[in-house]
């Protein structure tokens, strides 16, 4: 991917211009957005889980939720000190971004499993979900690493940590939107599962796309690169969700 991304930039991405005026604003409405579907999707959740004195969640969960807001927060800190005209702060500030992308790419999986054992004989448990969470944090890994190794080349840079970003953030989004895309589509299906589970976030996905094609007439080889791994992940994640051998493989996985 970043040998493929590398060698985009050297040829015709130079007709692509790395700055806009416009990019500052369309940043923080793109990183707004991003809180919007998890601070949707996650506070009520969490209201009603204390207000219906529900067990405590599990301290990986808590741990994972904070390496989730820190990441997000160090993203807002970042996009924040470009518009106030800050680079240096933001190549300081960025030397954490490798670290918390490394102790998120560990924490997704293992508090997924943590999570999946403890649901083990619950109504609700749904083993096979592992599919969805381990692809989105293998979009994460991918995209994030490549983002670090490019952090040169500013305009690719940019785009793979916001589409890394966006790989993770679906969940949020699903528990916003999941519930009216079910009952407009309906719940069965490759589709409706996969429109319940990523429509918000392939939104904002789009829209980075078409914010490219307005303010610069094509489409950055990063983002192209970017958006179809995610693509990818999550069309297989979908694919391996609804086979049962992958549940059976799951199950066997969780180790219960």
């Amino acid at each position: 991917m970043i040998a493929v991304v590398a060698g985009g930039m050297g040829g015709g991405s130079r007709r692509f211009a790395p700055f806009h005026r416009w990019d500052r604003t369309a940043l923080l409405v793109m990183i707004a957005a991003m809180w919007l579907g998890i601070v949707m999707g996650f506070v009520p959740e969490i209201a009603g889980h204390i207000a219906k004195h529900e067990p405590a969640y599990p301290l990986i969960v808590h741990v994972h939720a904070a390496a989730f807001v820190g990441w997000m927060a160090l993203l807002t800190t970042q996009v924040l000190l470009m518009r106030v005209r800050r680079p240096d702060l933001h190549r300081r500030l960025g030397l954490a971004g490798p670290v918390l992308a490394a102790i998120m790419i560990v924490l997704g999986p293992a508090t997924a499993l943590t999570v999946q054992r403890l649901a083990v004989g619950h109504p609700d448990a749904d083993p096979a979900f592992l599919s969805v969470q381990f692809g989105g944090i293998l979009a994460f890994g991918a995209l994030a690493t490549a983002a670090f190794l490019l952090r040169g080349d500013a305009s690719s840079h940019k785009r793979l940590i916001l589409l890394a970003t966006l790989g993770i953030i679906d969940a949020g989004f699903a528990r916003w939107l999941g519930a009216p895309m079910t009952k407009w589509l309906g719940p069965a299906g490759y589709w409706q599962n996969f429109a319940e589970l990523y429509a918000g976030s392939y939104l904002l996905l789009v829209s980075f796309g078409a914010y490219d094609l307005i303010t610069r007439r094509r489409l950055h080889p990063a983002y192209v690169i970017g958006a179809g791994w995610i693509a990818a992940m999550q069309l297989a994640a979908i694919w391996l969700y609804l086979s049962p051998a992958w549940k059976a493989f799951a199950i066997g996985l969780i180790g219960r």
